[in-house]
């Protein structure tokens, strides 16, 4: 008989091997779906319509094959939390059951964590963000490393690197990211910069690969690195002080005729109300 845990050779440790950490496992023929109850440990938000679509039908002519994982809940007399199988779980809703085959495990909160990251890394479930969460909770919330945690998905620590890097984005350019909107590759070369959003838009709107993201980003760090060599020394002393006085990035632009712009670059409401006190207060 297929075993129903065997998953994909070379990614870290699978759901079988998980199962086999666990203190005790009890085989459930079927349980009511209204006893079970969502994993608070879920990384994963975001469900792809189609393919959910696909299960439900799958669900609708053949039954649920594999088994959904749930532990007792600690909280509520006859309840289950579901450790793997949510997106199984909400077809069999969709497909109109009321019961589903489950296997019981003890597990405490940290291998509810590793079940449902090993879940969705290992089917590419998960968003790049979402991933990148389940990273960080192992890590704050349970004492991994990111060694650890490359050792225990199976892939490479640079990936679970340059995946915790995705979360210092701007918090517009990371809904972006779960959005669909941009890939994990085009983010990663966003990472520290301050113009990310903007190039993130640029990206979107342009349909920008991320060969031509990487080379408009060249191009400008390039123009930025001439415009400081050749800006006036005054003007750049003049934008200096405005910035020490303000704590706001100013940028000043002086035509051949002394016209001109003046430009001030705020990163949030906090620093848009401070600019306009300071002026108020002078003018």
């Amino acid at each position: 008989m297929m075993n129903p845990f065997k998953t994909k050779k070379g990614l870290g440790r699978g759901l079988s091997s998980l199962i086999g950490d666990a203190e005790s496992k009890t085989i459930k023929n079927k349980v009511s779906i209204s006893s079970i109850i969502r994993n608070k440990f879920q990384p994963r938000k975001n469900f792809d319509k189609e393919k959910m679509e696909e299960l439900t039908n799958s669900i609708k002519e053949r039954g649920i094959i594999q088994p959904i994982i749930v532990r007792r809940d600690s909280d509520q007399t006859n309840k289950f939390e579901i450790i793997a199988g949510e997106r199984r779980l909400q077809a069999a809703q969709n497909a109109g059951l009321h019961e589903v085959p489950v296997v019981e495990i003890e597990a405490d909160n940290l291998k509810s964590l590793e079940f449902a990251i090993v879940e969705n890394v290992q089917r590419s479930d998960l968003n790049p963000i979402e991933e990148a969460l389940g990273y960080r909770k192992l890590i704050d919330d349970f004492n991994y490393d990111q060694e650890k945690v490359s050792k225990f998905i199976g892939k490479s620590r640079a990936h679970v690197a340059n995946f915790l890097r995705l979360l210092s984005l701007p918090k517009e350019v990371i809904l972006l990211i779960e959005e669909n909107k941009i890939s994990q590759g085009h983010a990663k070369v966003l990472v520290g910069l301050d113009n990310a959003y903007f190039l993130a838009k640029k990206i979107i709107e342009k349909k920008l690969s991320v060969r031509q993201t990487e080379s408009l980003i060249r191009s400008l760090k390039i123009n930025k690195g001439r415009s400081k060599i050749s800006k006036n020394p005054n003007l750049l002393s003049l934008e200096s002080a405005i910035e020490e006085k303000t704590g706001i990035k100013v940028f000043i632009r002086n035509k051949k005729n002394n016209s001109g712009q003046v430009t001030f670059e705020y990163k949030d409401l906090d620093q848009l109300n401070k600019l306009i006190m300071v002026i108020k207060a002078n003018y």
